[in-house]
């Protein structure tokens, strides 16, 4: 179970079911609410703290995307990765560009490829989640709970249904991964270079 998944998603829950309802406005309807306060106070006085937390037990079957990517990101690197770890201090730092070399370039494009597959994976493994979430948070939506929005789903749109929204998501989240993902491991190998060379 993943502890601190779920205590941000306690903690944001109300985040995300207004942003829903404001992103859910219509223009051919008088606005509901006036922007973020707005959201949160009339849902509470309307529905009550069940209202602000809507979509909460979908979101903590979410928690399990970060476990997916990591888990799928070591196993890409595992299969397909190279065999020899490169450093910072793999080449003689005798200049400027082979300092440039040997610490942005080498293997960066192995990162990225296996950054974008693993959080490829994870989204397409927790993506009905979301759709479920969200359709639950939706103020123009009657649902009598996530059972009832799965079957209305599935009986109205089928598989697919579940995976509205799925490319956009991709083409959002990837880029931002990829790039944290190379970071994160250049700064890795930098930090135990420097380790051992001291």
């Amino acid at each position: 179970m993943n502890i601190s998944g779920n205590i941000t998603l306690l903690l944001t829950n109300p985040i995300w079911v207004a942003k829903t309802r404001l992103c859910l406005q219509y223009e051919s309807q008088p606005a509901s609410y006036g922007g973020f306060i707005d959201v949160l106070r009339k849902t509470f006085l309307t529905e009550g703290i069940r209202g602000l937390y809507k979509g909460f037990l979908p979101g903590i079957i979410g928690t399990s995307h970060g476990a997916l990517q990591f888990m799928a990101y070591e196993e890409l690197k595992a299969t397909f990765g190279a065999s020899e770890p490169v450093g910072i201090f793999s080449i003689k730092l005798l200049n400027l560009s082979g300092f440039y070399f040997s610490f942005f370039l080498q293997r960066v494009v192995e990162h990225l490829c296996f950054a974008a597959l693993s959080k490829v994976f994870a989204v397409c493994s927790t993506y009905p989640y979301q759709v479920v979430r969200a359709r639950l948070q939706d103020q123009h939506a009657n649902y009598a709970g996530i059972f009832d929005v799965v079957k209305k789903t599935w009986r109205r749109e089928g598989m697919l249904g579940f995976y509205k929204g799925l490319l956009p998501s991709i083409l959002r989240v990837t880029p931002a991964t990829c790039v944290t993902f190379v970071v994160y491991e250049k700064v890795s190998h930098f930090l135990i270079q420097a380790r051992s060379v001291q």
